[in-house]
């Protein structure tokens, strides 16, 4: 049963939720540091399925899933072994499909599965994944210290990856590639020039670019670059970045096309962190970010940062209009300084992972035929233009018409690839939209089931920076007041009063919204402060 009034969690800042956003997790298989916590087939299933429900009730829309973790994998692959971390055996079927279990409990839960595949570390120079490795294809493998990494250097390399990555796209309904270490290894010494090192690198990118947009274009790819992409003019790397440190040029991918998101690991703090998330918006060249944080450094035996450190970080990447990605899940879902609840309240609406309009594929037609039977919404799709790729479909209410599907208050279930769903709420209007793979949405559908009384928003006189009188009426319940620029973006959120307060918002002209209990909101008027100076 969907409800168009599920949405219970209210905004606490002037930071409201976009309708747009990554907001994603690392989920690390490696030494089961997240998942799994135990070798029982059975107990993984609830493990993950727990996880996953408590990501979901967290905001979460994208889960970066550790698939292959050091030459080996946690499913069932034709290049390489099983990683021990799932029966306690390198090489040992757990007889069943771990990645398979993760995908089909995100999608069952509208949000994006991406399978993290580990790139060129390959492990102990001893462990099954190296070893095998090292067998297949004398002289591909450095050894450094105690462990094995492909080199980057030798066109192998790239060929191998694109076929790692290939048998995951071709198998799997995954909706990205997520690269991570795909740079020099920092304990190597080059001896190549940094030119020709970032080309090495860009070298393999477009490799397995090719291999997975070639099997499924609408896949994603991405990488986890150093949160640093290099120095900047006023703010030095510390000697830690992307380009110059190890020869990662995430921008120049950007530029070329070659990734459709990045997931900068911005592990850092203050001047460490902020100019540089500037520097990768600013160099986003259209395609998605997320910022990396350190939340792992909340726990006292990491880095005991405190709580506010994080809060500050997702509140500017937001600002920024950059997404972000925890890391790790144990230490989001444990909640740790209540990072956990702070992101729950933070996503206090849904949000849909941003499109990919560089794609070229046409939005999908409008759904056809929408209507309410009993409590069932129903409604009929049209044949794709884009060539037959899975289409979803999104539903949105508000007690206004038509329903406004800008807004992510209006959210009410995303990624459905059924042509129906329960509702239990015949008061609200409701939209639905057809959503193609690329994230593209169709011109809403629209279903007029409930007028309401008529109101027109007031026009409130001009105030000199005085208190605003908020119009009054009986229909409307409401718990905030929401104001807007005419455009419609967001600038403060105050509590429901017969007054609101306009202190620190510009002079101009604005809108007044309501936001009740139920998620549901109203514009009640109109407004413009001009001060005398």
């Amino acid at each position: 049963m969907l409800s168009a009034s599920a949405n219970t969690q209210y905004p606490t800042s002037d930071n409201l939720s976009p309708k747009y956003e990554v907001r994603a997790v690392w989920l690390a298989t490696i030494g089961g540091i997240d998942w799994p916590r135990s070798y029982y087939a059975a107990s993984q299933r609830e493990e993950l399925r727990q996880m996953i429900d408590r990501l979901k009730r967290a905001g979460i829309n994208t889960v970066l899933f550790q698939a292959r973790v050091r030459a080996t994998t946690v499913y069932p692959s034709a290049l390489e072994p099983w990683d021990g971390c799932i029966t306690g055996t390198p090489g040992r079927s757990p007889g069943y499909d771990p990645l398979q279990l993760c995908i089909d409990l995100c999608h069952e839960r509208g949000m994006e599965c991406h399978a993290w595949v580990v790139t060129l570390p390959v492990g102990k120079w001893n462990a099954l994944g190296c070893q095998r490795l090292r067998n297949q294809y004398p002289g591909l493998i450095r050894h450094i210290g105690e462990d094995g990494y492909m080199d980057p250097e030798q066109w192998q390399t790239g060929d191998y990856l694109s076929r790692v990555c290939r048998e995951i796209v071709r198998n799997y309904d995954v909706d990205g590639i997520h690269l991570d270490y795909i740079r020099y290894p920092e304990t190597l010494k080059l001896k190549v020039s940094r030119q020709q090192g970032r080309e090495n690198i860009t070298r393999i990118v477009r490799q397995i670019y090719q291999a997975v947009k070639g099997e499924k274009p609408w896949v994603k790819l991405s990488c986890s670059p150093i949160g640093k992409h290099d120095d900047l003019r006023r703010y030095r790397s510390g000697g830690w970045n992307a380009r110059t440190a190890v020869c990662q040029d995430a921008q120049e991918w950007l530029r070329l096309g070659l990734m459709d998101q990045l997931y900068p690991m911005m592990y850092f703090q203050g001047n460490q962190f902020y100019p540089f998330a500037i520097d990768w918006q600013e160099n986003a060249y259209g395609r998605t970010l997320a910022g990396g944080l350190g939340t792992y450094f909340l726990d006292p035996r990491e880095g005991n940062w405190t709580a506010e450190v994080v809060e500050r970080e997702m509140n500017v990447l937001r600002q920024l209009g950059m997404g972000y990605c925890h890391f790790r899940a144990k230490f989001l879902c444990d909640n740790i300084r209540g990072i956990y609840d702070f992101t729950r309240r933070f996503c206090a609406t849904p949000a849909l992972v941003p499109p990919m309009t560089w794609s070229g594929v046409l939005p999908p037609r409008q759904p056809l035929g929408l209507q309410l039977k009993g409590s069932t919404l129903m409604w009929q799709g049209q044949p794709d233009d884009a060539g037959g790729y899975y289409t979803y479909y999104n539903i949105y209410a508000s007690e206004d018409f038509p329903v406004d599907v800008t807004r992510a208050e209006n959210i009410v279930a995303t990624h459905l690839r059924r042509t129906w769903a329960r509702v239990n709420n015949k008061r609200m209007n409701y939209a639905v939209t057809a959503m193609d793979r690329y994230g593209q949405e169709s011109t809403p559908t629209q279903l007029l089931l409930n007028a309401g009384p008529e109101y027109q928003a007031p026009v409130i006189a001009t105030t000199d920076g005085r208190p605003v009188r908020v119009p009054q009426n009986p229909h409307i319940d409401a718990d905030f007041i929401i104001i807007e620029t005419m455009l419609g973006k967001p600038v403060a959120t105050r509590l429901y009063a017969t007054t609101v307060n306009v202190n620190g918002i510009p002079d101009g002209m604005y809108q007044m919204r309501t936001l009740g209990r139920k998620g549901r909101n109203h514009r009640i008027g109109f407004f413009c402060i001009k001060r005398r100076h």
